[in-house]
This record gives C-alpha cells, structure tokens and sequence, in this order.
C-alpha cells in the first residue's frame, strides 16, 4: 500500500498548509488570547464568541462565506484586486486564510486558558522590579505559559491537517495548489479506489493518534491532571 505522485503532493501540501497556518495563529492568537485573558471590557464575550463560532458553525457555512467576501465581488477581493494581488478562492492562501479562521479557536482557547491561570502574582512582581508590561509578558508571562503553547501548536497544527469541508469549499480540488490529503482521500473513494483511500487513510489515523499521544506524554500540565 504505497502512495503515488499524487498521494505525496497532497500530503506535502498538507503539511506546508498546516505549518503555515500554525505559525500564523500563534503570531495572531498570542495578543488575542492574552486580551481574553486580561481584560474586563465588555467585548470579551462576543469577542470570545467570534473566536469559538468555528467550533459550532458548519465548515460549509464558514467556507461559503469565505468565498462570497474574497471572490470578485466581496470586499476583501475587491481589495485584493486593487492592490494587485488577484483573488484568494481556489489558491494555497486562499486555504491559508481559511484555516486560520476555522483553527483559530483550537489556539486562541489553549492559551487563553494558560494565561488565565498565570494569576496575578507574579505580574505584580515583575511590575515591582520596574519591568515594562512588554518585558513582563515575554520574560514571565510567555515562559509560564509554555503549556499552554505546546498544546495550541499541536491542536492548531493537527486541526489544520485534519481539514475537509471548508479547504474544499474555498480551494476546490486543485493539484498541487489546494488538493489536500483529505481532498484526495475523497477523490479516491469517489473513484473506488479503496486501496489507495484506505492508505492515506491509515497515515491520517496514526498521525491523528502521534498528536494526541504527544499532546497527553509531554504537556506537564496534563501530565499533573
């Protein structure tokens, strides 16, 4: 049960997506979370309730509406076209954006979380040695949270490569450019080509079960549960 040429391109685009998308959240979901964690303002819980909305929304729903405001006529792609960039629908950043939104949830919860169990304490001390709020967050806030940061990266990562619904409503089933391995698993049961679904398959549940394994064996705080 090997993979083909167009097994491996999927399973390299899946993997570049989800690295991408990994990287991308936490730069976008550190600040979002720590905001969470910190403020009393009003906007935290439809703030709170935007960030979770992917985990009850239907990713067609989310994918749809992704494709009306970055096609040709919804805003963001009259801007994209604007400003020279063409559209995103039916491209890699195209599915990019897509995951962000859609495994934003699985990395802004986790660190929120995290953050929230700093306490006060130890800010409190940090702002006692004269330490600017930037230095705090970096010097006691981000190391504290380290757990919270494993877990965001892998649940981030793992849900991104785990995508289906909503990569295929706003990538379609390109080769090489949005065809990822769920995609493809989906084109081979579409042809009955049950070995080669069943393979990829396969690779999709050990690699599920790696994460969570992972997630459960080097997380300290959920070694402490």
């Amino acid at each position: 049960m090997g993979f083909s040429d167009a097994d491996l391109a999927a399973i390299w685009l899946t993997l570049r997506l989800a690295t991408v998308t990994t990287v991308l959240l936490l730069v976008i979901g550190t600040p979002l979370a720590w905001w969470l964690a910190r403020t009393r303002s009003w906007l935290k819980g439809p703030v709170g309730a935007v960030v979770a909305l992917p985990l009850v929304l239907p990713p067609t729903v989310l994918g749809f509406y992704l494709l009306v405001t970055l096609g040709p006529n919804g805003p963001v792609g009259q801007l994209t076209q604007a400003l020279g960039l063409g559209l995103l629908p039916f491209t890699f950043w195209g599915l990019v954006v897509a995951s962000v939104l859609y495994s934003m949830p699985f990395v802004v919860q986790p660190l929120q979380n995290a953050f929230e169990a700093i306490g006060e304490r130890m800010l409190e001390a940090a702002a006692t040695l004269r330490a600017a709020p930037l230095d705090a967050f970096f010097s006691v806030a981000v190391p504290l949270a380290r757990p919270g940061f494993v877990t965001a990266s892998i649940l981030g990562f793992a849900h991104t490569v785990g995508e289906f619904g909503v990569v295929l409503m706003i990538g379609g089933n390109i080769p090489n450019e949005t065809r990822v391995v769920s995609v493809q698993i989906y084109d081979h049961v579409e042809a009955l080509e049950y070995t080669q679904a069943h393979s990829l398959s396969a690779a999709m549940l050990v690699f599920s079960f790696l994460v969570l394994l992972a997630l459960y064996t080097f997380n300290p705080t959920r070694r402490k549960a």
